[in-house]
């Protein structure tokens, strides 16, 4: 049987020494030292870092690169941000939203980006962003998966037909569940929306994943009933918990019961560090609270934790490059996660760890693997995280669909400039 494609002399995110890499059919049929055989395409990796792609576990592609319209979010609060894309909505287009949904996914693809998980705003009576973004889903099926996620923005229960149309937009083929039960005008109303949506989420066998506690209120303590309800309804492994920033605000001592829990129930937590820090703290004066949830400790615990982009260039964030690597620097610093081992997780955390969230097919780096990855200028993820590392070669099913050429770069470990050769 010929080979589609052969990547040398690879090192992995969790195989250090470089080894062959052996694709056809778009699955990846084998991975050794060394593989003698002959294949229609050749990559030399010359012992650079061959990753899974980059998944982005939390965004929001139905608002993505409107930044500006109608007007500038002054103060960069998350208040004006909802309020700013209030005043948005009624002037959205299909057409307006499907053409930049799409030139975000060609830059995700470009940076390396095989997966998303995007929120979809469904109170807007219309649902014309649902009806935009299944079809970019189904455009851009062949170099990324896009997932959608139903988002009741303005409450489930505060927004009058939230209800009606979150049913309508799982009935036309959203896939998950989500929610924003700190914005319900009490505390019970959230506890209340986060009951009702697992209960929906469990009739349909749909995964959940809500906006929770994103929030400097230490008793927004909204994650306690999603693990509890995931536990009643048995939802275990198909419930995320976004933001959760209220956690970095709580007592320790409340903590230290609240993260057991999370971790029996299985529910995934997603940060979204870009976000999380520039959103939280606005009401602190000094010392200014950090905004983050508490990364380190839910990985310890053994919870599934990934982060999102979650804004580029929206009413929200003003900023974005759509690099997953960004994300992750920004977590190493904010969770002071510069040990070694720290490091290697939060790259985990916009690889393998919203893979598994997602729930993807095939993906890694395994005989039987879809043949996706992208080779990166690095030798190892820590590299990979410190320089943004170039995505030199993306691949998807076995084919190159996007390319970069290599930066020359002053700060190589063998103090020699480096650049990238792929015919070795």
């Amino acid at each position: 049987m010929g080979l589609d494609l052969i990547v040398r002399r690879a090192v992995t995110p969790r195989q250090a020494e470089p080894h062959d890499i052996a694709v056809t059919g778009g699955r990846i049929v084998d991975v050794a030292p060394t593989i003698d055989a002959k294949a229609a395409q050749e990559i030399d990796a010359a012992g650079r870092l061959v990753t899974p792609p980059f998944v982005d576990a939390h965004f929001h592609m139905d608002a993505t690169l409107s930044l500006g319209l109608p007007r500038f979010n002054q103060s960069g609060t998350l208040l004006e941000g909802i309020a700013l894309w209030g005043e948005l909505k009624p002037h959205l287009t299909q057409e307006a939203v499907a053409e930049r949904a799409l030139k975000y996914c060609d830059l995700a693809v470009a940076q390396g980006i095989g997966a998303i998980r995007t929120h979809v705003d469904v109170c807007d009576d219309r649902l014309l962003a649902v009806e935009a973004l299944l079809h970019v889903r189904d455009q851009v099926k062949p170099y990324l998966d896009l997932q959608l996620v139903a988002f009741p923005q303005d409450g489930f229960f505060r927004s009058p037909n939230a209800g009606a149309n979150l049913d309508r937009a799982l009935a036309m083929g959203v896939d998950v569940v989500g929610g924003i039960p700190h914005f319900e005008r009490t505390m019970a109303d959230g506890a209340a929306s986060v009951r009702a949506l697992c209960e929906i989420a469990a009739e349909r066998g749909l995964p959940v994943d809500m906006h929770c506690d994103e929030t400097d209120d230490p008793m927004s303590r909204h994650i306690e009933t999603l693990a509890a309800e995931t536990i009643r309804l048995d939802l275990q492994g198909r419930v995320a918990g976004s933001h959760l920033t209220s956690m970095h605000s709580m007592d320790n001592y409340y903590v230290s019961k609240l993260i057991p829990l999370v971790a029996e129930a299985q529910v995934a937590a997603i940060a979204n560090p870009l976000i999380n820090i520039t959103i939280q703290g606005r009401h602190d004066t000094y010392p200014k609270r950090r905004g983050m949830t508490r990364v380190p400790e839910l990985t310890a615990a053994g919870v599934t934790v990934a982060f999102g982009q979650d804004c580029v260039m929206d009413p929200w964030y003003s900023l974005g490059t759509g690099d997953m690597l960004d994300v992750a620097h920004m977590a190493v610093h904010v969770a002071q996660m510069t040990g070694r081992n720290a490091m290697r997780t939060c790259f985990d955390a916009v690889t393998y760890n919203p893979a598994q969230i997602l729930g993807l097919e095939g993906y890694g780096l395994e005989p039987g693997c879809r043949a996706d990855f992208v080779l990166l200028q690095a030798r190892d993820p820590i590299e990979a995280i410190r320089t943004r590392a170039t995505r030199l070669a993306v691949i998807r099913r076995g084919r190159v669909i996007a390319e970069t050429p290599a930066r020359i770069t002053n700060l190589a470990l063998n103090g020699r400039p480096e650049t990238f050769d792929p015919a070795g």
